[in-house]
């Protein structure tokens, strides 16, 4: 093979090895920048993560749920279509806000009675076997709430997040309406809430 043919290949070579070697670093600097632009991102939330009282989870306007009165209050929940099937115990009002079962869910005395006008709420933690799956209701799932005398059947009408200081979605109502609430969002920095209008009213 001629002299000239020789050099020109290991030119060539030699391009296409630099080339490579060009290529890696900058995949390698690439992926420092990209290390560091998370380490950026998620630092401050890992070391000074937001301060969230999972405990007291519905700071409430005690006025407007002045009586704590137990009358047919809810005792079970149940949601067919994402499998949730819980025993409901009474939540009192302490210190302006609903207490919350490590176990359960929650009704918040003082809301709405089923079978009556006005907004019945009940709550849990977002946890396997609590209200983890809340997040998979749709619109026009079907929700049970049984109490010691009757059952009553809602239909779903609204899906929100809420910030924990936006309140109103728990306000009386003048209909017949459940309201379901769970924490959501980045370090639960949110509340998913869940309306749904009862179809059986006795």
């Amino acid at each position: 093979m001629p002299k000239k043919v020789i050099l020109e290949r290991k030119k060539e070579n030699l391009k296409e090895s630099k080339t490579q070697k060009k290529t890696l670093i900058n995949k390698f600097i690439g992926l420092i920048f990209l290390i560091l632009a998370l380490v950026i991102l998620f630092l401050p939330q890992i070391f000074f993560p937001p301060r969230i009282n999972n405990n007291n989870p519905i700071k409430i306007n005690s006025s407007l749920f002045a009586s704590q009165e137990t009358q047919d209050n809810p005792v079970r929940i149940l949601i067919p279509k994402v499998s949730i099937d819980l025993r409901v115990i009474n939540a009192k009002i302490v210190n302006g806000y609903w207490e919350l079962s490590d176990n359960t869910a929650s009704y918040g005395l003082g809301s709405g009675h089923p079978g009556q006008k006005g907004n019945t709420v009940i709550f849990a933690h977002a946890r396997q076997g609590l209200f983890y799956n809340l997040k998979d209701v749709q619109k026009n799932d079907i929700i049970y709430v049984f109490t010691k005398k009757n059952w009553f059947r809602y239909k779903v009408n609204k899906i929100t997040a809420v910030y924990p200081n936006q309140t109103q979605v728990i306000e009386p109502t003048k209909n017949r309406t459940l309201t379901l609430y769970t924490c959501t969002g980045f370090y639960d920095e949110k509340r998913l809430i869940v309306s749904a209008l009862q179809e059986n009213p006795f």
